[in-house]
């Protein structure tokens, strides 16, 4: 896709072809200096008009303060779960231990540290977050992407006899209200 518009200005979001999504943070002399969710900090000439799209366009002439381009980046990579909340196990957790025991007694039982299951069972509420970001912003009909989103829910549903394990209510996983 070429482009006939003026420079870009901080903040604005691009996606480039080999990079994917950025945000271009700094204009140099003859360079955008841009950062993309996979690669990082690129500079990329101010003559390239090979973009894929031009997400939004800010001017040169109205440039957002480095500030202003940082928190911009901050939500787009927390959209897209680039950044992870740090979430913590409840306090009473600490240390513990949790101890899986066959109903048959010549099987051995199998003990998992507490945080270790912790982590596994938070790595699967983010991954089902950005399953359900794609879904959102998927070409999918509406009438698709609320199907889809009624098993999300009914998943986050299930996992709630986990929510015992989160030091924070707000971390927790909200099934559908009754």
């Amino acid at each position: 896709m070429s482009s006939d518009i003026s420079l870009l200005g901080v903040g604005s979001r691009v996606k480039h072809p080999a990079y994917g999504e950025g945000v271009v943070i700094g204009l140099d002399v003859v360079a955008y200096s841009i950062v993309f969710m996979t690669y990082g900090k690129k500079l990329v000439g101010k003559d390239y008009d090979s973009w894929d799209e031009i997400i939004e366009h800010i001017p040169a002439e109205n440039n957002l303060s480095f500030t202003e381009a940082e928190k911009s980046l901050k939500r787009i990579l927390m959209t897209y779960n680039g950044l992870q909340n740090t979430v913590e196990l409840g306090d009473k957790w600490d240390n513990g231990t949790m101890v899986l025991k066959p109903a048959d007694s010549s099987l051995k039982s199998k003990e998992i540290p507490i945080d270790t299951f912790f982590h596994k069972i938070v790595m699967v509420r983010d991954r089902i977050r950005v399953m359900e970001q794609r879904i959102n912003s998927s070409k999918l009909s509406d009438e698709s992407k609320v199907n889809l989103q009624q098993y999300i829910t009914r998943i986050y549903g299930s996992l709630t006899s986990f929510n015992v394990l989160f030091k924070y209510k707000e971390d927790s996983f909200k099934g559908e209200k009754s």
